[in-house]
């Protein structure tokens, strides 16, 4: 069976010059590298180097990166780290798209005293300006908006409400674990504090991400102990994943211009031809302010479980943007939050590309939806 794999916002592949880079210290480079002694300090300067290769995808200090095991680590440092100091006059305003680690970080501190406020999306998955504008924002306010959304792939524009909280004396964090690597990131002109980004999202492996703090912006660690990461996150270092990421991360650097116009094409392609060969179908979120590999279509009066599950038995895999993969049948929170009809939203398909993403791989999704589509309305309850 051929395997089409077009579900990379969920994770993606290893790209062969990562795993290259990080194979010697799953070998003969083991040593601590927070021992002194010759063994430790070689395997250290690689973990030098990698910060350096993160910061400068971000624009960056190497100072301002801490090592963690994921972007879901980083967000809860972020927001937890901010909050809890402040207790019950911490204020933390965010969306009601974003991601659970964010989500249910900022519902469980509430639960702690924090005052929160979710801001609401509209049709396209765009911030409600009015909404966000009409807030106070003060130096015990913590503004959490993710960066791209990893759905629909909308993009909020954190550049210019970045600057509006920064005005305002408050302080800002980006979940900027779906852009980073597929879109420029320049943090010397983007004025946020925190910024979450996850290795296995630019093709680097699962389990390590990194936390951007801006300089001289206090945060206290989430888990205490050594000194590792300057005392921002004790624990003995994963050097082989942490060596991975700052490759994947000069890699996307280098190929990131040519590649986005590359998957962007195709990506167009694909979704023009869903939209004109599926009768019913809907693309969901803002068709311009979004990622440029990533397309949420929705196909009324069908289930997105059914065109998996078909899709899967072609070897081509995507994903739902509704819950029921994991059991539930209610379409999820982002589509909820855009107020998608319950006849769509129950339906919608999330197709993201990669860098390996061919052309072949995306004709033979074209030609395998349309019969998938005809053969679940034809099941369908709701269509007579």
């Amino acid at each position: 069976m051929t395997n089409i794999y077009l579900d990379n916002n969920a994770t993606t592949r290893v790209a062969p010059e990562v795993m290259e880079a990080m194979l010697p210290f799953l070998t003969d480079r083991y040593g601590n590298p927070s021992s002194i002694h010759r063994f430790g300090g070689l395997v250290r300067r690689h973990i030098d180097t990698a910060r350096e290769q993160v910061a400068a995808l971000l624009g960056a200090k190497p100072q301002e990166i801490t090592f963690t095991s994921c972007g879901s680590e980083s967000d809860n440092t972020a927001i937890a780290g901010f909050a809890r100091p402040r207790r019950t006059t911490a204020r933390l305003i965010t969306s009601t798209v974003e991601h659970p680690a964010v989500l249910n970080t900022c519902r469980h501190l509430a639960e702690e005293g924090a005052s929160v406020v979710e801001v609401g999306v509209d049709g396209e998955g765009l911030l409600k300006r009015d909404e966000f504008d009409a807030l106070s924002i003060d130096a015990n306010t913590l503004v959490s908006l993710m960066w791209a959304n990893n759905e629909t792939g909308v993009l909020f524009d954190i550049d210019e409400l970045s600057a509006r909280v920064k005005e305002r004396g408050g302080f800002f964090h980006t979940d900027a674990v779906q852009i980073v690597g597929k879109a420029p990131v320049n943090l010397r002109k983007t004025p946020v504090d925190f910024l979450a980004l996850s290795g296995h999202k630019l093709h680097a492996p699962k389990g390590v991400g990194a936390l951007f703090v801006r300089d001289k912006v206090k945060l206290p660690p989430l888990l205490y102990g050594g000194h590792q990461e300057s005392g921002m996150r004790a624990g003995t270092e994963n050097v082989a994943f942490i060596v991975a990421l700052g490759a994947a991360c000069e890699l996307a650097a280098t190929h990131m211009a040519d590649e986005s116009a590359r998957v962007r094409a195709l990506r167009d392609r694909l979704e023009a031809a869903l939209l004109s060969s599926c009768p019913g179908a809907k693309l969901n979120g803002d068709a311009q302010k979004r990622l440029p590999n990533t397309t949420n279509v929705s196909f009324e009066f069908i289930e997105g479980e059914g065109i998996l599950l078909m899709l899967d038995e072609r070897g081509i895999a995507a994903s739902s943007g509704s819950a029921c993969t994991t059991g539930s049948l209610e379409p999820s929170h982002v589509m909820r939050a855009m107020g998608i009809p319950y006849t769509m939203a129950h339906s919608s398909c999330r197709f993201s590309l990669s860098r390996y993403t061919t052309e072949q791989e995306v004709d033979a999704v074209i030609e395998a939806m349309p019969p998938i589509v005809k053969r679940l309305r034809q099941l369908s309850p709701f269509v007579k």
